[in-house]
């Protein structure tokens, strides 16, 4: 069985990020989504080890001493990060890993996983990102600009990911994704033990042992 690909998704606010993730999961079956830990205190209806790992400060800190953590973050006084064990059972297990993620915490992946995929998304001009923003009607123009600001930065630094895909058509969009996850599944890197049983074979074969 071949290992599964660690896949990490980042793009701009409003470039449909969480549903792209929600239509890969719902119609193609090799997909998982990662589980992050986090010291936040669950919601109601949220279950530990399905939503998020729940762990105390103390927990999480231990974890981040003990190296077992891909990448982590804090954000509003809480831990975030991604458990590397749980990652690993599932990648081994054959499943392809989503792990919808900003930049910072998808470079910092790549350095401890250079095997990693990394996809941006965007939508497909500056205007549009503007327009989706505006059009969700859940913040004041003030907190979009943030997000505009926030965006041009990020710009810079998307041509250290692998791949950069236009969310024009979901559809479209949500395929060109899967096939691109697939694809990358042929690269020679990723089929060692392959290439190596060739080049076995070959010399068993010119011994006359075939």
């Amino acid at each position: 069985m071949q290992k599964g690909i660690l896949f990490i998704l980042s793009g701009f606010a409003g470039s449909g990020k969480g549903t792209i993730v929600k239509e890969l999961l719902k119609r193609y079956d090799n997909y998982a989504l990662s589980v992050s830990a986090t010291t936040r205190a669950p919601r109601p209806g949220e279950r530990d080890g399905r939503e998020y790992f729940f762990k105390t400060k103390e927990e999480f800190e231990a974890m981040i001493s003990a190296d077992e953590l891909l990448e982590h973050a804090q954000y509003v006084g809480n831990y975030y990060g991604t458990p590397k064990k749980y990652v690993e059972e599932v990648l081994n297990s054959g499943k392809d890993v989503i792990l919808e993620i900003e930049q910072q915490g998808g470079f910092q992946i790549k350095e401890k996983c250079p095997d990693a995929l990394l996809v941006f998304v965007m939508p497909p001009s500056v205007k549009e990102i503007y327009n989706r923003l505006k059009k969700r009607g859940t913040e004041d123009e003030e907190t979009i600009m943030k997000r505009m600001k926030q965006g041009s930065k990020e710009a810079e630094v998307i041509a250290g990911y692998d791949y950069l895909i236009i969310n024009d058509d979901l559809d479209k969009c949500v395929e060109n994704i899967h096939a691109t996850v697939q694809c990358a599944k042929f690269a020679t890197g990723r089929n060692a033990d392959l290439i190596n049983d060739v080049i076995t074979g070959f010399g068993d074969f010119l011994k006359g042992n075939v």
